[in-house]
């Protein structure tokens, strides 16, 4: 729960607080661990890692919660504190990103990466994996004083999810994503006829005067494996390339399928 929240509902009755303070007790119990899951170009070669969270609770080890919800409960700051955590996990991996030339991509919110401004220890830590892409989970609209030179100390960024809620063509206008990932919901709505195919083909091409390629997330099938690589997508993601694995496996992934 958001702290705003939490204040809101302490200034009610102490039935209510005692319930809030115990929901917020409870998020901040979870606890966290990290899988990852490939990104392969069309050729087969291994292009990135997307970073993934798994959040569980000490009360019930074995179910997962779903990490939109949690990171949804949390406050910025905590959600820096889980992403400080991500990029010095990754850090103990850097000699195998360099040598194999793969990037990894870390999921991360609007407000949190703008927090991320204020914070000089984290940049720093950001600076030293060049490597590390800022794969963001909705499209962020800047501040009125703020401009794209701005977004730039992040290094390159990518945009999650093209084809639901703000990370649309409006969003492709006001920062320039280094990668953008096409929704499966799009991806397979439109592959169910010919014209959608049409329209996928078409689509993918205009996005790419937008960026350096475009990723198609959710293949689940050797079907929708080979649309992908007849398209003008860069990469593919999903179940049939690689399920999610622990981190401690990452060494030896796949390099070439």
């Amino acid at each position: 729960m958001k702290s705003e929240q939490v204040i809101q509902r302490l200034s009610t009755t102490p039935e209510a607080s005692i319930e809030c303070l115990q929901e917020h007790r409870y998020w901040l119990q979870c606890e966290r661990a990290y899988t990852y899951q490939p990104i392969y170009r069309i050729d087969g070669r291994l292009m990135a890692v997307e970073i993934l969270t798994v959040v569980t609770h000490p009360s019930n080890p074995g179910q997962r919660i779903a990490p939109d919800r949690y990171f949804a409960e949390v406050s910025v700051r905590q959600r820096l504190d889980v992403l400080e955590e991500q990029l010095k996990m990754l850090s103990t991996y850097a000699a195998f990103f360099r040598q194999h030339d793969i990037l990894a991509s870390v999921n991360v919110d609007g407000p949190t990466l703008l927090a991320l401004r204020q914070n000089p220890s984290l940049l720093d830590l950001v600076a030293s994996l060049p490597w590390m892409r800022f794969e963001l989970v909705e499209h962020v609209r800047l501040p009125q004083d703020s401009s794209f030179a701005t977004m730039c100390e992040f290094g390159p960024l990518w945009l999650d999810d093209f084809g639901t809620g703000m990370a649309n063509f409006s969003a492709l206008s006001e920062v320039q994503y280094d990668y953008i990932k096409v929704a499966r919901d799009l991806f397979i709505m439109l592959r169910q006829t010919s014209e959608g195919r049409n329209l996928f083909t078409l689509l993918l091409q205009l996005m790419n005067r937008y960026c350096k390629g475009v990723i198609v997330e959710g293949v689940e099938t050797l079907e929708e494996w080979r649309d992908v690589q007849q398209s003008p997508a860069a990469a593919a993601q999903g179940y049939f390339l690689s399920r999610p694995v622990p981190m401690e496996t990452l060494e030896s992934v796949i390099i070439t399928l």
